[in-house]
């Protein structure tokens, strides 16, 4: 079963650009016991990946909740346009936005990678809109932090070859390396460490929407070393009232998962819940059976994760 059996999709408008959603509120319409359904959930992916990779979570999520997934503009089915300011700031109100004006009750964002510091971000600025923050192996940098050499963006950089030079014709000549479909799967196998998952759908999934217009400027503005950074997440965690789960993939080539759990830790709320697994970068998609049962028995034992 694939996310799109049980999910309608459908398509929304933020600041003028249409934005690719999924959801299966139909379904929940139609469910005998409404008073069962858990709060709302809506999941952000990561850099260059789409609504496609919650293929695996999406099914088993939609059994007792009401679920949505959505493009985040620049990625995948959404518009790409080169006049907006690509970076985890746009992404947060875009989510806000859409827990605002479609699923309208709390909700419980969860977000991978570059998503996860969107969902922080998007959690913080909800205040009680936000049932809850689920983080799976999340960017983003703490105020004590040096920005230019230890965010998650130079890391990948790095992890590319070095960062980008800034001619362009070099940007293009890396841009269009990178969307082949043999690279794809080369950087999906160094990220996974389970490499079951690592299929033709997948790798599809991502070569896509590079071919879109507008797709070689939105990698070249997340790439940019000068573009916005956001908030620290130490500012962020400070203004989070809801509930937090983290969960991560110990064995994260783009992340020292290892050592940015302590400082997680030392800046979400007490009651914070963490999970570790032996994955890589993107865990819902690598392990997803575990994450889904981790996340629901979460759902399950906050008593104050309300639906209405």
């Amino acid at each position: 079963m694939t996310a799109l059996d049980v999910t309608t999709k459908t398509s929304w408008g933020y600041l003028g650009h249409q934005v690719h959603c999924l959801s299966n509120r139909e379904a929940v319409q139609s469910f005998d016991h409404k008073s069962k359904i858990g709060p709302a959930i809506l999941l952000l992916h990561g850099f260059g990946a789409s609504t496609d990779h919650w293929r695996h979570n999406i099914p088993v999520l939609s059994r007792c909740h009401e679920v949505h997934a959505i493009d985040l503009l620049g990625f995948g089915r959404s518009a790409k346009p080169a006049e907006l300011n690509y970076g985890g700031a746009l992404w947060a109100k875009q989510a806000v936005a859409y827990v605002k004006e479609i699923i309208q009750r709390p909700t419980v964002i969860v977000g991978n990678s570059l998503g996860g510091y969107a969902a922080l971000a998007a959690g913080s600025d909800l205040g009680v809109d936000a049932a809850g923050v689920v983080l799976l192996n999340a960017a983003g940098y703490f105020s004590e932090d040096k920005k230019p050499s230890k965010s998650f963006l130079a890391k990948v950089r790095r992890f590319f070859g070095g960062g980008l030079i800034r001619d362009p014709l070099i940007q293009r000549l890396i841009f269009e390396n990178l969307r082949q479909p043999g690279t794809i799967r080369r950087t999906l196998n160094q990220v996974y460490i389970d490499r079951t998952n690592v299929d033709d759908y997948l790798v599809e999934a991502i070569r896509r929407p590079s071919l879109d217009p507008g797709a070689f400027r939105v990698f070249r503005s997340v790439f940019d070393t000068r573009g916005p950074q956001g908030q620290p997440l130490d500012a962020l965690f400070a203004n989070l009232k809801s509930p937090l789960l983290l969960l991560w993939g110990r064995r994260d080539p783009w992340m020292n998962a290892e050592g940015k759990r302590a400082s997680f830790l030392r800046y979400a709320p007490k009651d914070t819940t963490e999970v570790v697994l032996e994955a890589g970068h993107c865990p819902h998609d690598e392990v997803p059976d575990q994450v889904n049962e981790e996340l629901l028995k979460w759902l399950r034992g906050k008593q104050s994760i309300k639906g209405d």
